[in-house]
C-alpha cells in the first residue's frame, strides 16, 4: 500500500516503513546510549574498589610501621580487610549485573538488526553483528570474526577478575583469622588458599548458571539458522 511519504505500509498497520526505519534507529540508539553508561559506571566502581583496597594496605602497613607490629596493628588488619572484602563483594555483585545488562543490550539490538532486514533483505550481508537475537547470536555480536572460545571470554571478564581480587583478599582474611586463632603458618596458609579457592570456584560456578538461567528463560524472535551456528 502506497503512503504520501512515498513509503509502503506492510501487514503492521499504515505505518511506513521509512517510519517503522527511524523508531527502531531511535531505540537503537537509546540502547547504545544505555550500554555505554553501564559499562562507563561498572569500570568506575572497580577503580574506586582498586583505589581503595590499595590505600587501605598502604595504611595498614603504616601503622604497623608505627605501632610496632602490635596488638592494635592486628585489630585494625582484621577491620580493614573485612572493610575491603565487603566492599569487594558489593562491586563484584555490580559487575555480574552489568554483564547480564550488557548481554540483555546486545540481545535487544540484536533483534533490532533483524527488524532491519526485514525492511530490507539485502543489507544482510554487510552487517558484522548479528541480526539473531539468540545465543549464538549474542556471540557473533561480540566476536564479529568468530572462532573465540567460551573460556578466553570468560577469563578474560571482569567478573572474573573481580572474583579473583575478592578471592585473594578473602585467603589473607581467612589465614589471618586462623592465625589468630592460635594456629600454625602451614595451617593459615592451606585454610587461606583453600577458602580463596573454594570462593573463586563457587563465583565461576554461580556466574555460569546464572548465564545459562537466561538464555533457559528467553524466548528469541529470530534464532540462528542451524548451519550458521558455531
Amino acid at each position: 500500500m502506497s503512503t504520501q511519504d512515498g513509503g509502503t505500509s506492510d501487514q503492521h498497520g499504515a505505518v511506513p516503513a521509512s517510519v517503522r526505519a527511524q523508531l527502531l534507529a531511535t531505540e537503537h540508539w537509546g540502547l547504545l546510549a544505555s550500554r555505554s553508561t553501564a559499562q562507563g559506571e561498572v569500570l568506575t566502581r572497580i577503580s574506586m574498589f582498586l583505589n581503595f583496597t590499595s590505600a587501605s594496605l598502604v595504611s595498614v602497613a603504616l601503622v604497623g610501621q608505627a605501632t610496632g607490629f602490635s596488638d592494635v596493628f592486628v585489630l585494625l588488619a582484621v577491620v580493614i580487610l573485612f572493610i575491603d572484602v565487603a566492599i569487594g563483594l558489593l562491586t563484584q555483585l555490580r559487575v555480574m549485573n552489568v554483564a547480564h545488562e550488557d548481554l540483555m543490550y546486545v540481545t535487544a539490538m540484536n533483534r533490532l538488526r533483524a527488524a532491519y532486514v526485514d525492511l530490507d533483505p539485502g543489507v544482510a550481508p554487510y552487517l558484522m553483528a548479528a541480526h539473531h537475537d539468540d545465543e549464538a547470536g549474542s556471540r557473533q555480536t561480540y566476536y564479529f570474526f568468530g572462532g573465540r572460545g567460551s573460556f578466553s571470554h570468560v577469563a578474560g571478564s571482569s567478573m572474573i577478575f573481580m572474583a579473583t581480587a575478592n578471592a585473594a583478599l578473602i585467603a589473607i582474611l581467612s589465614g589471618l583469622l586462623v592465625t589468630l586463632a592460635g594456629a600454625g603458618m602451614a595451617a593459615a596458609i592451606v585454610a587461606g588458599a583453600a577458602c580463596g579457592a573454594g570462593f573463586l570456584g563457587v563465583a565461576a560456578v554461580k556466574g555460569y548458571r546464572g548465564y545459562r538461567d537466561v538464555w533457559r528463560r528467553f524466548a528469541p524472535l529470530s534464532p540462528t539458522p542451524p548451519r550458521d551456528r558455531e
